[in-house]
């Protein structure tokens, strides 16, 4: 049944690629893959292996690719990416040393990559748990750790029809949760390889905190004015914040970094708003504080953008969920997001310690935004409270890695 399972899905991406640009990535990209797996040479070194789905699991594991990197310079490190928007983002990284996507989960496949690259140590992140990689893995007595990892009740693991599921988790040699309550529920169903790390994704932002990368042009926009940074946000969210932009009489100034950063959606974007605006890619520094809204046309700034910001809007709570709230907070942003964020357990935490508010509509954002501004106490100790709420939760990469590489 799960061969069956693994061909339609592939049959599905296939007829998908006719009309799709992300699927036509992902069929391509898997051409010829094992060409380049064979290329890959271990030279006499170890070889730690990372399975990512995607870009937001790759954030996840990456504390562990850099520490690993900078501290067990014995080991070479290959990555696999599930989709084509992780492995097209990442497929350069630094510190890996092969990038590739991972080949369909059959058992020929499995056998052949693992055969290729001799895998001594092997991460799965958070994800994807593919069971003819994790069975020969086993057979072949090759630890693997699955990392940063959250179960909850209504997953298919814990269905009465879930036994099957919830035995391809017993092939992990480890299983590093998030949290206790995870721990509780593979406990009842006696899976017992299991401990908490808790998040790795603390210590990214908070290594990010401390080596934020300047922009110098930012900074002048900003001209110590009040800044809201949306990161992240796809249309529904704009509109919000646009209809916002547009009526504000405040002093204000908006930065705004969009999901798609496609020509069509940019020009939408500028076409709403009202006032003044300038994309990132054309304007210049002697220029920006003429400006009240700056609009990200690149990828890859983000992160380190949220420094110049007093309040952050965090897209995607009107989609699938909400994007990464923890790179905003760890710089002490208040953060505001749609109400699509119940399967994220730090944006749960955030919303209980009132770091952050979750809306449902324009009129909720708008009282949101204007309480805030209105009340620079607040934002201050929420400043603080963040700050330290990133710093109390950092450790988890440390924790895993002298766990699970040999000193």
């Amino acid at each position: 049944m799960y061969n069956i399972g693994i061909y339609l899905l592939y049959f599905i991406i296939f007829i998908t690629a006719f009309f799709n640009s992300k699927a036509k990535q992902w069929i391509n990209g898997r051409k010829n893959v094992f060409k380049k797996i064979s290329e890959y040479d271990n030279e006499g070194k170890k070889t730690v292996w990372v399975h990512c789905s995607s870009l937001g699991e790759f954030e996840q594991g990456r504390p562990i690719i850099d520490k690993i990197k900078a501290q067990h310079s014995e080991y070479k490190i290959v990555i696999s990416f599930f989709s084509p928007s992780g492995f097209e983002i990442r497929k350069n990284y630094k510190n890996a040393d092969l990038v590739t996507y991972l080949p369909l989960d059959t058992a020929k496949n499995a056998k052949k990559f693992i055969s290729l690259i001799k895998p001594d140590i092997v991460y799965f992140i958070k994800y994807e748990h593919w069971y003819h990689y994790l069975k020969t893995l086993f057979i072949n007595k090759i630890p693997v750790f699955l990392v940063a990892a959250n179960f909850r009740s209504d997953q298919l693991f814990f269905k009465p029809f879930g036994k099957w599921y919830r035995n391809v988790l017993r092939l992990y040699t480890k299983i590093y949760v998030q949290e206790e309550s995870s721990v509780k529920l593979l406990e009842k169903f006696n899976i017992n390889n299991v401990t908490i790390s808790g998040d790795t994704r603390f210590d990214r932002v908070y290594e990010n905190s401390l080596n934020a990368v300047e922009f110098p042009k930012v900074r002048a926009f900003k001209n110590n004015k009040f800044v809201i940074i949306a990161g992240s946000t796809w249309e529904q969210d704009e509109n919000i914040l646009i209809e916002y932009i547009n009526k504000s009489n405040k002093d204000l100034k908006f930065i705004i970094a969009p999901h798609v950063i496609s020509e069509s959606n940019i020009k939408r974007i500028e076409s709403q708003i009202k006032v003044s605006s300038i994309r990132y890619s054309v304007f210049e520094e002697s220029d920006a504080p003429n400006y009240t809204v700056l609009i990200i046309d690149n990828i890859g700034m983000l992160s380190s953008l949220y420094q110049y910001g007093d309040i952050a809007y965090i897209g995607g709570g009107f989609n699938a969920g909400i994007h990464n709230t923890l790179e905003a907070v760890t710089f002490g942003l208040p953060v505001i997001f749609g109400p699509k964020y119940h399967k994220f357990r730090e944006a749960i935490e955030l919303l209980k310690q009132q770091l952050g508010f979750s809306i449902s509509n324009y009129t909720d954002f708008e009282s949101q935004a204007d309480f805030l501004i209105e009340k620079p106490e607040v934002i201050f100790d929420i400043n603080q409270k963040s700050k330290e709420l990133i710093k109390s939760n950092s450790g988890a990469t440390s924790k895993i890695i002298s766990e699970t590489i040999p000193i």
